[in-house]
């Protein structure tokens, strides 16, 4: 567990950080977002006692600097590249581990855990950023930690690295340690946070589940495809609070059939409502009750990065501006992905990687 009571950091007339307080619980993925500049690197260094500030922070109720071996309890990895550009990676770890009490064989066996057997000899100067990161969270795990406070540890990585990632992190949450990892890529921050803390310009934006925080930030909707669209429409703007917009029906589309002389034109879906201010199910008692038929009735959430930007808009401290000429493009809402599978006790053995000087 750890708990964080009122972390605070100023940079001369800036508030980098403004009394944060929230707790990270074991057993589940805690996810850290916030735009550029919100703070969110301050805050871990403030956690690990890496800068100085206000507040304080509890591992299992003790400060950071009170634990006699942090690296057998708290893996941490802030940089991408923390590591001396000359010493081999190999060697990287050894210094760690002689330094924290950790016996010689257990480098070896992270090495092969995050892939990085065939380049354990090699400077990790010249590793691509993925590979960096992969000898990061060796260095995090090197000591078998119950907590890990990693900074954007996915980026660098290609697909498969990022899903490797996701699953040794949600198979860690599972054994009952406590993660707390910071992330741009928030399509994958759905998949594998359970919980979540969303700063701004350092103060608190929201801090719980996943789920509240779509909720709380956008508005679900419901599709509703009837061939009696128009009868139900006007049914709903009857209720109070209710919104109904039509949604432009596809024109016939006209489809190949194999063996066909001609092409064969398959028939319109039917038309569309897209519905908000009243539940799936209040929609569909409306329309038994006044016997109209119903051919799709959906729900339709809103993704985490709709929310993100909802939720962060007024607090980003760096704004870019649209090319002149383009209009806006408003996220849409979409249903989510669903969540992975439960993680297996053992992580696959090789995480995918970017080429040198691959981009985040």
């Amino acid at each position: 567990m750890i708990t964080a009571q009122g972390l605070y950091k100023r940079y001369g007339a800036k508030t980098a950080v403004d009394h944060l307080t929230f707790e990270v619980r074991p057993g589940m993925v805690t996810g850290f977002l916030g735009p550029n500049g919100a703070g969110k690197s301050t805050t871990m260094r403030l956690m690990l006692d890496l800068d100085n500030g206000g507040g304080e922070t509890l591992f299992d109720g003790r400060k950071f600097g009170t634990i006699a071996h942090p690296m057998r309890e708290i893996g941490a990895v802030l940089e991408s590249k923390a590591f001396h550009p000359t010493r081999t990676a190999r060697n990287h770890l050894r210094m760690l581990a002689a330094g924290s009490g950790i016996p010689f064989h257990r480098v070896d066996e992270v090495l092969e855990f995050v892939g990085l057997t065939e380049v354990k000899n090699k400077k990790p100067k010249n590793f691509s950023l993925g590979m960096a990161q992969r000898l990061g969270l060796a260095q995090a795990l090197l000591g078998d930690p119950q907590t890990l406070i990693l900074d954007e540890p996915a980026n660098g990585l290609d697909p498969s690295g990022i899903h490797w990632l996701r699953t040794v992190l949600k198979s860690l949450a599972d054994q009952g340690r406590t993660i707390f990892v910071s992330s741009h890529l928030l399509p994958e921050m759905a998949l594998m946070a359970d919980q979540l803390v969303v700063i701004g310009r350092g103060t608190m934006i929201y801090n719980g589940d996943v789920d509240g925080f779509v909720r709380d930030f956008t508005q679900s909707t419901v599709l509703v495809r009837s061939p009696q669209a128009a009868q139900l429409a006007e049914l709903l703007r009857r209720v109070d609070g209710v919104t109904v917009d039509d949604v432009p029906v596809d024109a016939r589309a006209v489809v190949t059939v194999e063996g066909a002389d001609a092409p064969v034109a398959t028939p319109a879906p039917s038309p569309a409502l897209r519905v908000s201010g009243i539940e799936t199910a209040a929609i569909g008692e409306l329309a038994f009750q006044n016997n109209i038929l119903l051919h799709e009735l959906a729900t339709q959430t809103a993704s985490l990065e709709t929310a993100f930007i909802t939720a962060t808009g007024a607090s980003e401290e760096y704004v870019a501006h649209d090319v002149p000429g383009v209009a806006d493009a408003a996220p849409q809402p979409a249903t989510p992905q669903a969540g992975p599978p439960a993680a297996p006790p053992v992580p696959p053995s090789q995480p995918g990687d970017t080429t040198p000087g691959g981009a985040a």
